[in-house]
């Protein structure tokens, strides 16, 4: 069962990545995310359903609008596969769950938001809100599906405990930590808090692992340098999803041995 569930998500995760660079490509403005249809950002005309296909017409078109050749950017397979890979790694991981949509739902919204931060900085308040939201209410159905209503307990802490966390940071230094950072950890808190607060210390540890390597990696070999704004979201939802397929097996690892 796991393995035909993994197969179906991936033509739903192309789809969604699309819908995602969408989210990230509206959330930044005031348009509605849902009309007008797709349409070239060059010359506004309307996107065929035939050039409309996650990847393939994008493959056809040779990353190009039919109408004016206005280049399509390369960001919008990568991020069509990028989800379609990361839904049916979830669903592998999570299996046949009635919280599994509300997991699809969060990569969803992390793809768009990681989007939105490497190209302006912003993790915008139209996209993370409507995210907090759906999330709340697909896991309360899911946990009262599965039976097990006491996991939204933790949802809850989780939500409060990484965000509160976060706030404090944020106070200390704002310079280097933004408030919409403060805002996504309520979203991944209550995600990660729904599978233990031993998911959410862990994911408050990882992203401050990976933001602290990959930066010093990146002002070592001067691609940034020390006076350059890196996006912290990036590595806040990364780490989240890390833990969310594979934190059970590096729990299990660092506690047997405490």
């Amino acid at each position: 069962m796991s393995t035909t569930l993994t197969l179906i998500s991936i033509p739903f995760g192309l789809a969604f990545g699309s819908f995602a660079t969408v989210l990230a490509s509206r959330g930044l403005g005031d348009e509605s995310f849902v009309s007008p249809g797709s349409r070239c950002d060059t010359c506004a005309r309307t996107i065929a359903r035939r050039d409309n296909i996650p990847v393939v017409s994008w493959v056809l078109l040779r990353g190009r609008c039919r109408h004016c050749d206005a280049a399509i950017p390369v960001s919008v397979p990568i991020a069509e596969i990028a989800t379609a890979v990361l839904f049916a790694v979830v669903t592998w991981s999570l299996g046949a769950t009635w919280t599994l949509p509300a997991y699809l739902v969060l990569v969803t919204a992390c793809v768009a938001l990681t989007l939105t931060d490497l190209e302006a900085k912003r993790l915008p308040n139209r996209i993370v809100f409507p995210a907090d939201v759906v999330g709340a209410v697909l896991l309360t159905i899911g946990a009262l599906l599965d039976g097990d209503p006491g996991m939204l307990v933790g949802a809850a802490i989780g939500a409060l405990g990484y965000s509160g966390v976060m706030l404090v940071v944020h106070l200390i230094a704002p310079a280097g930590l933004g408030f919409g950072d403060v805002k996504l950890a309520v979203l991944l808190g209550m995600f990660l808090g729904y599978q233990s607060l031993w998911h959410v210390a862990a994911g408050f540890f990882f992203a401050y692992l990976a933001g602290g390597v990959i930066s010093i990696f990146l002002v070592v070999t001067r691609l940034r340098t020390m006076k350059d704004a890196i996006p912290f979201g990036p590595y806040m939802m990364a780490a989240a999803l890390l833990m969310v397929v594979a934190g059970d097996g590096i729990l299990d690892a660092y506690l047997g041995r405490l």
